[in-house]
């Protein structure tokens, strides 16, 4: 008799019940989904019940499970640690193309990249890997417990320094003149608007990772006023707002002396401003 091999497809894995239930009772919206990340992330059944009240009572999963994908890349996200948020995909793939030009037609065999309020390093990282580790990337924050986080996910690129500070102080001073791309995700919520986020971020998140000031529009100010002394000829600053705030930040960059337009990912829900220094 000639045995065939089973064809058949091994059914899809299935979350607990009673675990999706209380996800479910909780409003998460993807409660099955939720519970198998939860499941693989348990070590013990005690461990994957104290982490589903965790989720459950409206802790950011990421925060939960103990990282955020971001990018095609999984990164390290320690409670009350802002989560890398998928529309910022797009400010990565701008500043991987801006990185690349200035790695192709640039005297340096390598682009020298800054990141600004980098949060976990998750844009540094993954601007970084899609350069396959050529580029030199320096990353500062404000936060401690971000800081920590960053040199984690960046502690497997050589080139790869972590900074604490605030903006541009946090940096080394032969930076200066010499920057080729520099991304700032700064925060620009308007200081009113906080109230109206989801709980998870207004409850979780730093408000400094968040709060832009009275038009929201406060951080990305103090970073262009200092940008074109940080960048060099050509050089590039990258940044997010929101579609509501992206003239009024274009008008901003441009009084600063920068060369300045707007980039929009409409299925992504982003904007992205990209400022030049002259060459």
């Amino acid at each position: 008799m000639t045995h065939h091999p089973d064809t058949t497809p091994s059914p899809a894995p299935s979350a607990r019940p009673d675990l999706v239930a209380r996800l479910r009772t909780a409003g998460c919206v993807f409660a099955e989904d939720e519970a198998l990340l939860l499941t693989e992330a348990a070590r013990t059944p005690a461990e994957l019940d104290a982490m589903t009240d965790r989720r459950a009572a409206g802790l950011p999963l990421e925060h939960v499970v103990g990282w955020a994908r971001f990018a095609g890349l999984r990164t390290v996200v320690e409670p009350g640690v802002f989560v890398p948020r998928r529309r910022t995909e797009f400010l990565v793939e701008q500043a991987v193309a801006r990185a690349t030009a200035a790695r192709g037609a640039g005297p340096r065999p390598s682009p020298l990249l800054v990141d600004l309020c980098c949060g976990n390093g998750a844009v540094g990282l993954a601007v970084a890997t899609a350069l396959h580790g050529r580029a030199r990337l320096h990353a500062a924050d404000v936060d401690p417990a971000a800081v920590r986080c960053a040199r984690r996910n960046l502690a497997g690129l050589a080139q790869a320094r972590v900074h604490r500070g605030d903006l541009f102080t946090a940096l080394p001073t032969a930076l200066r003149g010499h920057v080729d791309v520099l991304t700032a995700n700064v925060p620009y919520v308007p200081s009113a608007d906080l109230p109206l986020l989801p709980p998870e971020a207004r409850d979780h998140e730093p408000r400094t990772a968040l709060d832009g000031g009275p038009d929201g529009l406060a951080l990305l100010r103090r970073v262009a006023a200092h940008a074109p002394r940080w960048l060099a000829p050509g050089g590039c600053l990258l940044t997010e707002t929101s579609e509501a705030q992206a003239e009024a930040a274009r008008t901003l960059l441009t009084d600063a002396g920068l060369t300045a337009r707007i980039a929009r990912h409409a299925p992504l829900d982003a904007t992205v401003l990209l400022a030049e220094r002259a060459t």
